[in-house]
């Protein structure tokens, strides 16, 4: 586990009730930098909740956010996304009409002072486009800069969506099932994309698929009905009996 002087994200019993329900409960939890953790779980067991109160799109009950040593607890979301988080969502949230490389700029000037200048046309500024370029390349979508979103098939438009979420270089990445909705051809290419990205980014991922899972992550954080009930390496939690018979549905 990481040491305290040496987390890039931590969870001390963090909590957030919905009139009577309790949705995550009391969940503590310390991921490493360059770590990658997948969080598991059966529906409703407040997996994108958690990630809701990570980025700060939903306020807390109760309990504790610091990243990267830094307390956020009440920060608001662009905050932390200034200090290097950045968020993939289960349904596609892109700008259908505009072209990949466009969506890709309004991303990497998401995070500048340059958002500002509101009648200063893009073309002045070079180094967005050949960062917006360079992340599309790095996605596989070098060729597919000038598509229209709206032409792209499912699997590229998830692929575009990483690409937004690297434009702004983040030192943390939540990612809300990446594969969903994908074929079997492109979830496979889509997990070799994740396990390439640069080793430094800490990842978080939502899977619903096990084998993505255990792929992609080293350790594994189950919760249950808003607790976490196992935590620890992925084959450790993957032998785990109340992990068996609570998410895989053995007895």
């Amino acid at each position: 586990m990481p040491t305290n002087d040496a987390v890039a994200l931590s969870l001390a019993g963090l909590s957030k009730e919905f009139g009577g329900l309790c949705a995550v409960d009391g969940v503590s939890l310390d991921v490493g930098p360059g770590e990658r953790r997948a969080i598991i779980g059966p529906n409703g067991a407040g997996k994108t909740t958690l990630f809701s109160l990570i980025s700060g799109e939903t306020r807390p009950t109760g309990g504790r956010i610091s990243l990267f040593g830094r307390d956020v607890t009440r920060l608001a979301p662009h905050r932390r996304a200034a200090l290097g988080l950045a968020r993939t969502y289960q349904i596609t949230n892109l700008f259908p009409r505009l072209t990949a490389l466009e969506n890709c700029l309004l991303a990497v000037q998401a995070l500048t002072s340059a958002k500002f200048h509101l009648h200063r046309p893009l073309s002045r500024y070079p180094a967005f486009h050949d960062r917006a370029r360079a992340v599309l390349e790095a996605v596989g979508l070098g060729d597919k800069a000038e598509e229209a979103v709206r032409n792209l098939s499912h699997g590229e438009q998830r692929q575009l969506e990483i690409a937004l979420s690297l434009a702004g270089a983040p030192r943390l990445l939540l990612l809300d099932e990446p594969t969903a909705g994908l074929s079997p051809a492109e979830s496979h290419a889509m997990t070799a994309l994740l396990k390439n990205l640069d080793p430094a980014i800490t990842l978080l991922v939502i899977e619903h698929d096990m084998d993505v899972a255990f792929a992609l992550t080293d350790r594994i954080t189950v919760l249950h009905y808003g607790k976490v009930v196992a935590d620890g390496l992925a084959q450790d939690v993957k032998a785990n009996a109340l992990v068996q018979e609570i998410y895989l549905g053995t007895s």
